[in-house]
Parts: C-alpha cells; sequence; structure tokens
C-alpha cells in the first residue's frame, strides 16, 4: 500500500513517530536525573562508609592518651593508607583539622576546592553536624551538573570531639559513564520507536486504512441509483458506521434530486408560462397602442380619400384637357401612395415580432416611430425635436419591442401635453425632446416633455402593473410595465423624474452593442 506525503496514514504515522519518540525522551530524561540523584546519594554513603573509616583508624592515634595529631601527620604509613582509601572509594581531596580550626592533614588537587574544604571542616566542627555541598560547574549529560561533592563530618572518638573532617569527590567521571549509558539507551530508543512505529502501521493500515480504502473504492464505483453495501469485514465500529451513513446519504441525495427535477420541471413549466403571459400582455398593449394609432388615422386617411374622390369626379366630367388630366392623376397616385405609407407602417407595427435579438440602430428606430406616428392629431400640437447625439447607437434587441417602447413613451408624453383649448399657441409651448448620448459602454435616452409631469407619490409605482393616473377606459396602466420588462430583457434600465422647471423625463439605459465608445467616459444613469 502506498503511502502518499498527504495521506492520512502518513500524518498519522509521523505524528504516531513523534509522540513514542517524545514520551520515550521524557521518561529518559526522568530516568536519567533519578539515576543521577541515585549514583550521588550513592556517592554520598561511600563517604560516610569512608569518614566512619578514617574516624576509627585516626581516633586511635589522636585520642588524648595517645600520641595526638602529630602523629597522623608524621607518620608516612598511615598517610598512605589514607590516600589508598580516598583512592578506592573515588574521593580526591581530604582535610583534617583539630578541635581548634587548624589545619592538621591535608590531600588537595586545587586552592578553591582546599579553601572549600577547610571552610566545611571548620562549620561541621562548630555544629557538630553533618553537612553535604555540591559546587563547581560542568556538562552532565544533557545539562549543566555541579562538578564536585564534598562531606563536612565532626570526628569523635569514644564520645570526645577530636577534630573534623572534609572529604571531596569529582563527579565528572560519574558524567562521563552516564553519557556513554545514554548513547546505548538513545540507540534502544530509536530501535523501539521504529519497531512500534511499524506495529502502529500494520494496526493502523488492518483497522482503518484498508477499510477505509474499501470504502473509496465502492463510492467511486457508485452509480446513480445503486445502494452503497456495507465495507467487507468491517468491524461494528466507526467505519461501518461511515458505511451506512454514506449509504443514507446517498439515498437522501438521491430522493432530494427527484425532488429537485420536480421543482425544476415545475419552474421551468411555470417560466413558460410567465413567459407566454408576457408575451400576449405585449401583444395586448401592442393591439392597444394599433388601436389608438388606427383611430388617430382615421381623419388623415379619409382627407386624402376626399381628395381622391374629387379629383375623380373632375375626371368623369370630360371638362379637363389632356395636361390637366395627368396632373389631377399624379395627385391622385401621390395620395393613394401617402395612404399606403401610413396603412404600411401601421401594418408593419401591429405585426407580431419574431422576439429574436438582432443588431438596431436606435437613431432609425426613432426616426421611424417619429414618421408613423407624424398623421396623429395627437402630436399636431406638440413640437418634437430629436437631438440625436450619440456617437454610438447600436444596441442588440428585437426593433419591434424596442419600437413599442419608444412608441409607448412617447404617446404617454403626448397624453401629459393634452392642448388647451382657452390658451393661446405661445402660451402651451408643448414640446418633447428626444436626447441620445452615450457613456463607456452604455446607450442613454432622454424623453423630456413640458407636461403636467408625475406626482411625488407616484413615481415610485409607475412602473407597476395597472398603475394609471388617467381616467377610466383611456389607460390600462400596463403601458410603461410592459417597457420596463422589455428594456430589463435587454440588460437596461428605465426610470422616471420629473423636470426642474415642469414635465418629466424618462430615462432609457441600453448596452451597446460595441465594448466601450472611445473618449467617452463613463457617468451615472440615474435622472437628474
Amino acid at each position: 500500500m502506498k503511502l502518499s506525503l498527504y495521506s492520512i496514514k502518513t500524518g498519522v504515522l509521523a505524528n504516531l513517530a513523534l509522540l513514542i519518540l517524545a514520551a520515550m525522551l521524557l521518561v529518559n530524561v526522568v530516568l536519567l536525573k533519578f539515576e543521577e540523584r541515585n549514583l550521588i546519594q550513592a556517592r554520598q554513603h561511600t563517604g560516610r562508609l569512608l569518614f566512619r573509616v578514617l574516624e576509627e583508624k585516626i581516633g586511635t592515634q589522636v585520642h588524648p592518651a595517645q600520641r595526638g595529631w602529630k602523629a597522623v601527620s608524621t607518620d608516612p604509613a598511615l598517610r598512605n593508607e589514607i590516600q589508598q582509601l580516598l583512592q578506592i572509594a573515588g574521593f580526591y581531596n581530604a582535610f583534617l583539622v583539630d578541635t581548634r580550626g587548624r589545619n592538621v592533614y591535608e590531600l588537595s588537587r586545587g586552592e578553591k576546592t582546599m579553601k572549600k574544604a577547610l571552610l566545611g571542616a571548620r562549620q561541621a566542627l562548630a555544629t557538630g553536624n553533618e553537612a553535604c555541598h555540591l559546587h563547581g560547574n560542568t556538562w552532565g549529560v544533557v545539562w549543566l551538573a555541579h562538578k564536585y561533592l564534598s562531606l563536612s563530618f565532626p570526628m569523635q572518638y569514644k564520645g570526645s570531639l577530636i577534630g573534623a573532617a572534609t572529604l571531596t569527590a569529582d563527579l565528572e567521571p560519574l558524567y562521563q559513564r552516564l553519557r556513554k549509558t545514554e548513547k546505548i539507551v538513545l540507540f534502544y530508543i530509536f530501535l523501539n520507536t521504529v519497531l512500534l512505529v511499524l506495529v502502529g502501521l500494520y494496526l493502523l493500515s488492518r483497522i482503518v486504512v484498508k477499510p477505509i480504502y474499501k470504502l473509496l473504492k465502492i463510492t467511486e464505483a457508485y452509480k446513480e441509483g445503486q445502494d452503497v453495501p456495507p465495507v467487507a469485514d468491517a468491524p461494528r465500529n466507526e467505519i461501518g458506521e461511515l458505511s451506512r451513513s454514506l449509504n443514507l446519504m446517498l439515498k437522501r441525495l438521491a430522493d432530494n434530486k427527484k425532488e429537485l427535477q420536480a421543482h425544476i420541471a415545475s419552474l421551468e413549466k411555470a417560466n413558460q408560462e410567465i413567459k407566454r403571459a408576457q408575451e400576449e400582455l405585449v401583444r395586448a398593449e401592442k393591439s392597444a397602442s394599433v388601436g389608438r394609432l388606427a383611430t388617430g388615422l382615421a381623419h388623415e386617411i379619409g382627407n386624402p380619400i376626399g381628395i381622391i374622390l374629387g379629383y375623380l369626379e373632375l375626371l368623369r366630367g370630360d371638362r379637363l384637357d389632356s395636361e390637366e388630366s395627368r396632373d389631377s392623376l399624379h395627385r391622385i397616385e401621390a395620395e393613394i401612395t401617402r395612404i399606403h405609407q401610413i396603412i404600411r407602417q401601421l401594418l408593419d407595427f401591429s405585426r407580431p415580432s419574431s422576439g429574436d435579438p438582432e443588431n438596431t440602430p436606435v437613431h432609425d428606430l426613432i426616426t421611424g416611430t417619429l414618421e408613423m406616428l407624424d398623421p396623429q392629431p395627437m402630436l399636431s400640437h406638440i413640437d418634437v425635436r430629436p437631438r440625436l447625439e450619440a456617437a454610438a447607437d447600436v444596441v442588440r434587441a428585437d426593433p419591434n419591442q424596442l419600437k413599442q417602447v419608444f412608441l409607448n413613451v412617447i404617446m404617454n408624453a403626448a397624453d401629459a401635453m393634452v392642448p388647451d383649448e382657452h390658451a393661446c399657441q405661445a402660451e402651451k409651448d408643448n414640446r418633447l425632446v428626444i436626447h441620445t448620448r452615450n457613456t463607456e459602454t452604455r446607450l442613454l435616452i432622454d424623453f423630456s416633455d413640458t407636461g403636467t409631469g408625475i406626482a411625488e407619490s407616484d413615481l415610485p409605482h409607475v412602473f407597476d402593473p395597472f398603475f394609471t393616473t388617467k381616467e377610466p377606459g383611456k389607460g390600462t396602466g400596463m403601458g410603461l410595465s410592459v417597457c420596463s420588462r422589455i428594456v430589463e430583457a435587454l440588460g437596461g434600465t428605465i426610470n422616471a423624474a420629473n423636470n426642474d422647471d415642469r414635465g418629466a423625463t424618462i430615462r432609457l439605459v441600453l448596452p451597446l452593442k460595441e465594448q466601450a465608445v472611445p473618449g467617452v467616459a463613463a457617468e451615472k444613469h440615474d435622472v437628474k
């Protein structure tokens, strides 16, 4: 079984090895400390035994009934015997003082240790108690330790105080032995760590990793609609619970997917119904607009028909010469052409649109809409001023739908500028300004009129369905709502605001087909 650098097994093994190694090293440090303490205590015990032997040997020489301390300092055999005892016991320094604290015997290898030994012996003589001192610094095993051990004892013989002694041992050999032993211990710690990690690897693979891999293979081979079988030979532990939980989760996912598909189908059906309703609403609003246009065209078509009938009456009377007859026929043809153009524009507008977007020049569309509305009586009292200043005007849209938007906005503006029969033409001053310009990636179209404006309380609702301020029978309240739906479907926006002086402005913001208009900075699209 391969080990991946980022697998769970690698992580567990690495952490297991670190934990085992750290635990063994901590135990080793604790045991090392205990061993160091035990060895020092053993050296102390050896020092006490050595002192008792020296006390017995020296006491027989120093006792008042014998020769005194002078015999100790002058007897070479006794000095050799003392040196041999010190060497055997591992002590290299010995100081003896008499009852007055005078130095009567010394065996020293250093000035510093000699001073400490003399001070310790006099202190033991003064207090009558045993004293133990650790001093000096040397490198132990893994930290700094004391280099010397000094033991000071009051010396008695047959119940009489005869002096004091200080014995000093060098602990460096003790630490050297510990360091040699520690190398062997560290080797066994490393060996035990390797063995425990291998055992842990086997147990981990057997208990955790292999069942997980089996579960992974089963889930990778899972196909929609199938149940996930339990892991083969899986114990009744968390792995088996994981397999059962995964099976339940996949079942729930399958059920949720079926429910989601049902909801999606329902939403798609509802969306199609909404789209059909919206298309019907657009067609209904277009039919209403066509009805208003047809009503307005009745008088405009009636005049040319009357002129045609008059010329026909003249031609029937045979009172015209050939030149006058040709002129009458040309005039009849012109009036018929005019009627045909008016009817053709209305038929083109009322024809159902495909709904497919195409590259649409907005300026041409505005001009065509104004030409279609030119015969209408509703614009006869309005001064229409196109200011088509946009450098780029091509958008991706259905031209018929966009034309319907322009038509509804212009007709609403015309309705807001109803002529006053009692006011003169100069006082009325009804204007409709259609202004186009570019931002960086958008086309802005403003329809500004000089009508009655919009009440501030009505501004938030002008694009709501069935909202109208017109008298009953003169409006459905769906014109601007349909315009809003069409513009939003194109990725644009439409909003309304009152002008500073009078009237209102409807602003359309449409995305251009081009990515950006060079030299034109971006600006806010809200109507000011």
